[in-house]
C-alpha cells in the first residue's frame, strides 16, 4: 500500500504519546512485524543464531512430513508451509544469506527422502511437486547471483547435492529440461550472469507454471 505524501505529513506532527499508542495497536495485528522490531531494537541473538534455529525447525518438519507416504502434491503443500518458515525468518532478519541457505536445506532433505517415492507416482501427479522444486533452484540461484562473489563459494557443496538429487531424478530432469532450467549450473556451480533475465523471458514465454 502506497501512502500519500499528505498523510505521512499528518502522522509525522501526531504528538509523541498518540503516535506510540497508534504503534503499538497496530503492532498487536501484526506479529511478524512486532518480531522484527523486537529483533532489531532488543533480541541479543543474530541472525545466525536465528538461522540455526529455523534450521532444525526445517529439518524436524522435513523429517516428519516424509514419514508419511504422501502424494507428490501434498509434499509441495508441506514444503510451502516450510517456506512459510524461512520467509518469516528473513522477514524478521533480514538474513540474506539465511534465504539461500535455509532454501537449499528445504530442497535437499525432502528429495533424499523423497526421491524415489516421488518416482513412484505418474509425472502428471508428480508435476506439480516437480515444477516447485525447479523454480526454488531459479529462486536460489538468482539470489546468489546478488551476494558478494566472495561468499559463491560457501554454497558450493549444497548446489551441487542439489544438483545430484535432481539427475537422479527422471520427473525433475524433464521438468527442468521443458522449462530452460540447466541442471549443470547446479552440478558445476556455474552460474550465468544474466540468470534473472533468464528466469524472466522463460516466465514471460508460460513456463515455470
Amino acid at each position: 500500500m502506497k501512502f500519500e505524501k499528505e498523510f505521512k505529513d499528518a502522522i509525522s506532527q501526531l504528538p509523541s504519546k498518540e503516535k506510540d499508542k497508534l504503534i503499538l495497536r497496530l503492532l498487536k495485528k501484526d506479529l511478524v512485524l512486532t518480531n522484527r522490531l523486537y529483533f532489531e531494537l532488543l533480541d541479543d541473538r543474530t541472525s545466525s543464531d536465528k538461522r540455526a534455529i529455523v534450521e532444525k525447525r526445517i529439518i524436524t518438519r522435513i523429517e516428519q512430513f516424509c514419514s508419511y507416504e504422501s502424494l507428490p502434491g501434498y509434499l509441495m503443500m508441506y514444503m510451502r508451509e516450510v517456506s512459510g518458515y524461512i520467509n518469516e525468518h528473513v522477514t524478521i532478519t533480514k538474513d540474506k544469506h539465511g534465504e539461500i541457505s535455509l532454501n537449499l536445506l528445504m530442497l535437499i532433505r525432502t528429495l533424499e527422502l523423497k526421491n524415489k517415492e516421488v518416482l513412484e507416482q505418474t509425472y502428471e501427479k508428480a508435476y506439480k511437486f516437480c515444477i516447485y522444486v525447479i523454480a526454488r533452484a531459479f529462486k536460489v540461484l538468482i539470489l546468489i547471483k546478488k551476494m558478494h562473489e566472495d561468499l559463491w563459494l560457501e554454497f558450493y557443496d549444497d548446489l551441487k547435492k542439489l544438483g545430484q538429487l535432481v539427475s537422479e531424478n527422471d520427473y525433475l530432469m524433464k521438468t527442468a529440461i521443458r522449462n530452460g532450467f540447466d541442471v549443470n549450473w547446479l552440478l558445476t556451480t556455474s552460474i550465468p550472469t544474466n540468470i534473472e533475465q533468464i528466469h524472466k523471458d522463460i516466465r514471460k514465454q508460460g513456463f515455470l507454471k
